[in-house]
């Protein structure tokens, strides 16, 4: 099943190539607006599982405030990059952040991952697995949601979060068993990462939270495909 799609542009030429673009992929189109207050009536009315944000908009509202009102999936696409929006941006969370022009096949791999995240978000267990980490002299509890990826180290796993660095005492095929329920997915015969934590992804990497993992060459073909048929 595709997702169907909010389009909030306030560029009537843009928003229908965007439009005409994703419909040719096989999305549906639940509205395309230009203001703040027509897009949370459309997500009231419509119920899409993914909104696509210009942050230049009408009206009073511009769309890194609207966003966080959505309560749903959103990606920003948008011509403006400069640090300061870059970093209003990061502290509403968006599934993707796209800089204009953008190709088709970006634009494409945003949505199947925003929508994935959702997914995912819905199904899997509402508490995370306790994975017993060593640092140091210690043994910490290390709640399942807090990592970013993990990585084969000979018989051992290292294991990252956003800030830190842990060693497992079980094989990466034993912590994928625990985790595969709760969103991670296999990436590389040596990588294993939460799909919650993926920023974006470039050619063949994928940027979580600060870090970058190689998507293996074995790994590819499925990988995308499974973006492609959500």
């Amino acid at each position: 099943m595709k997702a169907s799609i909010l389009i909030v542009e306030d560029e009537a030429l843009i928003a229908d190539d965007i439009a005409n673009t994703l419909e040719k992929n096989g999305y549906r189109i639940t509205d395309i607006v230009d203001n703040a207050e027509d897009a949370l009536e459309a997500c009231t009315r419509e119920k899409p599982d993914v909104a696509l944000l210009d942050i230049n908009i009408k009206g009073d509202m511009d769309g890194l405030e609207l966003a966080p009102l959505l309560k749903l999936p959103f990606i920003f696409l948008t011509s403006y990059y400069d640090q300061h929006t870059l970093n209003r941006a990061r502290t509403v969370k968006p599934s993707g952040y796209i800089v204009k022009p953008f190709a088709e096949k970006d634009l494409i791999v945003n949505i199947e991952l925003a929508f994935e995240k959702k997914t995912l978000s819905a199904h899997q267990p509402t508490l995370p697995v306790k994975l017993f980490v060593r640092k140091d002299q210690e043994i910490i509890a290390l709640d399942s949601d807090r990592i970013v990826f993990a990585e084969a180290f000979d018989n051992y796993t290292n294991v990252y979060t956003e800030t830190d660095k842990y060693i497992i005492s079980h094989t990466l095929k034993s912590i994928e068993e625990k985790l595969l329920p709760l969103g991670f997915r296999r990436v590389h015969r040596s990588y294993l990462i939460n799909f919650q934590a993926i920023d974006h992804i470039q050619e063949n990497t994928i940027y979580l939270k600060g870090h970058q993992v190689a998507i293996g060459k074995s790994y590819r073909k499925e990988f995308f495909n499974r973006l492609e048929l959500l």
